[in-house]
């Protein structure tokens, strides 16, 4: 059968399906959380792709980026105003552009260089799947350490497809995601042209091969929701203390120094005299550092003797001319043990990158971002007693590297600090839970999530939640949290698995035009 790259939609209704695009798919995440909108989503941008122009395709691709962005970062609005967060989502929706004029160019071109049979569609919806993994993979990683928020699998941490995390890893996740919504679609497409080349008295027996056609997406789809859990095997626990102070944390608030840090002591009064093996304070934990302040080191001290563990806290610290955003290692009678400095500060808030630049064109903007910390080049475990503890701060958390090398660094439990009180009660803390709770069925490890003004939980390695704080409350959780050293597949295989679909999906597209043009010669 011929196969044209016929538009399913016209511009018009193309350009309509994009921008609803958006909103669907940030449906599928927290808070919202309705998982199968996610699906929808994709589809509603592969349909509006399919048979655009190259200038249609950019037009489709960056309104569907930015409907999705503008809906679903909203809360970043909240730091420094609208101004910035419209400069990120414009920003990523034209990485979503060139994301799916690629798409648009596979529909185009693919059927031309190997042909429009049933296997070389399916083949095709393989390459469309790899090259949406491959816009998520550059977007997350580039300009100045990129923007990994919003990938389609972080959707999934309460879904049936929930237990692909610790085989696949996210860009795995995100990348079957795609591939089952693209087989759906080109099983319709491969039907419905079937159909309408019939003689009318032969199409009532169309719905076989209809049947048979969909058979492969459904079968797969099938095999992903019933993939079995990955076994982690527990190996003792760490009775840790996670304090939420519930201090006036955001950047902006009104406070006198040292609010922070007496906020964090009251609230960590419940935890003594109650046998821990740890106390974890949040990113923001203290605004007054104990490595150059006596009283908060004594405060320090004073915490972990009662205690009787030592404390992992936030705190900024500034050493030989430079200022990092760091984690501590505190330990009675010894004081700091080790630091972990913040490997990827946020760009435009944490520091400002080729400030002198962007000031040209919002100066009063720009200089409100104060703080300029440093990237940290230290490891992100600390040695806890003889336990490895991996550490990561904030958005580290959606940074797949810096996860995977802590448990290559020998991580038995993950403690992910935060301070979201910049984002109110907005839809980033529950993302940023989600996130988590992904990283625990990824990595096989639980996963300690303490924010300053929440949403705090405690996370098994099989992405139950064993405890949480409520919102804006200043609560301690107090639990034996589960250690391994399990290896999942994710960590083996996860980031090789994105560049091998991302690499395929790229070269198919290359050896298309180049085919493409050999028989136009």
């Amino acid at each position: 059968m011929p196969h044209k790259p016929v538009a399913v939609l016209p511009l018009w209704a193309a350009v309509v399906t994009a921008l609803a695009s958006g909103p669907v798919l940030d449906a599928g995440f927290p808070d919202k959380n309705i998982w199968p909108m996610t699906f929808v989503g994709i589809a509603l941008v592969l349909v509006a792709a399919r048979g655009r122009s190259v200038g249609g395709s950019l037009l489709v691709g960056f309104l569907a980026g930015a409907a999705f962005y503008f809906t679903h970062i909203q809360w970043a609005s909240l730091f420094l105003g609208p101004v910035p967060m419209s400069a990120l989502s414009i920003l990523e929706a034209m990485f979503f552009a060139v994301g799916t004029l690629a798409i648009t160019l596979a529909y185009r071109w693919l059927p031309r260089a190997f042909g429009a049979g049933w296997g070389s569609t399916m083949g095709l919806a393989f390459v469309v799947a790899g090259l949406w993994t491959a816009r998520e993979a550059w977007a997350s990683v580039w300009p100045y350490g990129g923007f990994a928020w919003g990938r389609v699998a972080l959707s999934q941490s309460e879904s049936p497809l929930a237990e692909l995390f610790a085989w696949l890893g996210i860009s795995g996740v995100s990348f079957v995601m795609v591939l089952v919504v693209a087989l759906l679609l080109a099983a319709v497409e491969y039907s419905w042209a079937h159909y309408r080349e019939l003689p009318l008295d032969e199409r009532s027996q169309h719905v076989s091969r209809a049947l048979r056609t969909a058979f492969v997406p459904v079968a797969i789809l099938t095999l992903l929701i019933n993939a079995p859990a990955w076994t982690v095997v527990t190996d003792g626990s760490l009775r840790v203390g996670a304090v939420q102070g519930n201090g006036k944390a955001a950047y902006f608030d009104k406070r006198d120094r040292g609010d922070l840090l007496t906020a964090q002591l009251e609230a960590t009064e419940p935890l003594y005299g109650e046998d821990l093996d740890l106390v974890v304070w949040p990113e923001g934990g203290t605004d007054v550092s104990p490595l150059s302040n006596s009283y908060a080191a004594s405060a320090f001290d004073y915490v972990t003797e009662q205690a009787g563990a030592p404390l992992i806290s936030g705190d900024i610290t500034e050493r030989d001319g430079k200022l990092y955003n760091s984690q501590l290692l505190w330990m009675e009678g010894d004081g700091v043990v080790d630091i972990y400095d913040k490997r990827h500060p946020v760009p435009f808030g944490e520091y400002v990158p080729n400030r002198e630049f962007w000031a040209q064109f919002a100066p009063d903007l720009i200089g409100l971002i104060g703080r300029e910390y440093t990237p940290g080049t230290t490891d992100m475990v600390f040695d806890v007693n003889g336990v490895t503890v991996g550490v990561n701060i904030c958005f580290d958390i959606v940074d797949d590297q810096i996860l995977t090398e802590s448990i290559e660094q020998g991580a038995q439990v993950i403690i992910a600090s935060s301070n979201n009180a910049d984002f109110g009660r907005t839809d980033e803390s529950a993302q940023q839970l989600a996130t988590a709770r992904i990283r625990a069925l990824e990595l096989g490890r639980s996963v300690v999530n303490i924010s300053t003004v929440g949403l705090s939980a405690i996370i098994a390695p099989d992405g139950t939640t064993i405890t949480e704080l409520p919102w804006y409350t200043a609560a301690a959780m107090i639990e034996d949290v589960p250690l391994s050293s399990t290896i999942t597949p994710a960590v083996v295989w996860g980031r090789e698995l994105e560049w091998l679909v991302s690499a395929i999906g790229l070269g198919a597209l290359i050896v298309a035009v180049l085919a493409a043009r050999r028989k136009n010669v």
